[in-house]
């Protein structure tokens, strides 16, 4: 998303769930797996904004391999590269009220697929700046400007070559978009592999959960990295909850979208929970003592952690007031609980497999993805026969 440009030098939070999985023996371990889909490797957004690609496409090769395909490593910057162009069309029709930036949700994938479609990794790679590492600032914010430029519309008429001018840019920094390429031994086109792969865009749908908009109605997500517009379906809270318990429990992950900086949100340390204190206590918190002992050949600790309780009032209150905002997109895997019976959610982020010693991973707890998330993207068999109803699917 949007916010997380600092990610190459983030330090990736450790899971828990990896720790036990590490060692079945250890007789100290705080967590325990309850359930667990298989996934693929744990990618690295580097220095750019694009986590609502890496979070969709990881759950695109996810569900490929839930559907029984072989582990794919798809290209997130053929994506990328084709969704600036959309987006830039966008920008333009609104006379540059829109958003261009750097962010977008997880239905920009599908979008992409459905018109561009997509590539293995190998096939395109989406960067031809000479550096080591993904950065867009420089490409976005000078595309930004020219389009800006151009809806200020200085010879009295739009000329009919500004997008040709605006793909140049994009060309150059990353890249012109893959026509048709091999892949062991067959010839496709993007369009043609994504029939390969036998991605059904209409099983997938994306819910929210915010009561200024009815319930069980297709809604406009008024967030800015929505800049397609695109419909949502709106349920209470304990029913949102409900399909993603009931999606990792039935073997189908899940795409997350939500706040990061809340000050129990912990990339570092792996975790991310609502603590009842002030920042200025956490240091004395059963938390950090927790974590302590799992640095210090995890001790024997009693974690009695008191989260707040989160019901559909203060989620609509912090999404109201800014403090929920959808800072991040990650992949929801799995479900852990710690010895006190509490569910955390075992996520998946793309800030490198190498960044800490746990793969990549962290564990949010029930309370935290209860009021901090924004957005989810499941398959509609994920949900339940009820809600199916409920929703006209």
């Amino acid at each position: 998303m949007k916010k997380l440009l600092f990610v190459s030098v983030c330090i990736a939070l450790c899971s828990l769930t990896l720790v036990n999985a590490q060692s079945k023996d250890n007789k100290d371990k705080k967590f325990t797996t309850i359930t667990e889909v298989k996934t693929t490797p744990v990618k690295n957004q580097q220095s750019t904004g694009t986590c609502w690609c890496y979070a969709t496409t990881s759950f695109i090769e996810t569900e490929l391999l839930r559907m029984g395909g072989p582990e794919l490593d798809l290209s997130e910057m053929y994506v990328v590269r084709a969704a600036y162009t959309q987006k830039a069309k966008r920008y333009f029709r609104l006379h540059g009220k829109g958003n261009f930036s750097e962010g977008g949700q997880a239905h920009d994938v599908f979008n992409v697929m459905k018109t561009k479609g997509i590539v293995p990794e190998s096939v395109y790679q989406g960067n031809k700046y000479g550096s080591s590492y993904h950065i867009h600032s420089e490409m976005v914010n000078s595309t930004k400007a020219m389009i800006d430029e151009i809806v200020k519309n200085p010879n009295k008429k739009i000329t009919p070559v500004w997008l040709a001018s605006v793909n140049g840019v994009l060309d150059t920094y990353m890249g012109e978009l893959t026509k048709t390429f091999k892949y062991e031994g067959k010839e496709y086109t993007p369009q043609s592999f994504v029939e390969k792969l036998g991605i059904n865009y209409d099983d997938y749908v994306e819910l929210t959960s915010y009561n200024h908009h009815p319930y069980y109605t297709a809604i406009n997500l008024e967030i800015p990295d929505n800049w397609s517009d695109d419909l949502y379906y709106n349920l209470p809270v304990d029913e949102l909850m409900d399909v993603i318990n009931n999606a990792l429990n039935c073997g189908y992950s899940v795409c997350w979208d939500g706040d990061v900086s809340e000050k129990g949100f912990s990339h570092r340390k792996g975790y991310a929970v609502l603590p009842a204190l002030k920042e200025t206590d956490m240091s004395n918190s059963e938390i950090a003592k927790w974590e302590d002992g799992i640095e210090n050949k995890r001790e024997k600790l009693t974690v009695n952690m008191s989260e707040p309780k989160v019901n559909q009032e203060l989620r609509q209150e912090t999404f109201d007031n800014y403090e929920t905002t959808d800072d991040h997109l990650m992949h929801l895997t799995g479900i852990v609980k710690d010895q006190n019976g509490t569910l955390y959610y075992r996520t998946k982020n793309s800030w490198a497999d190498d960044s800490n010693k746990f793969g990549g991973y962290l564990n949010m707890s029930e309370a935290y993805v209860r009021l901090k998330t924004v957005a989810i993207m499941v398959h509609k068999d994920a949900l339940s026969k009820d809600m199916k109803k409920k929703l006209g699917l």
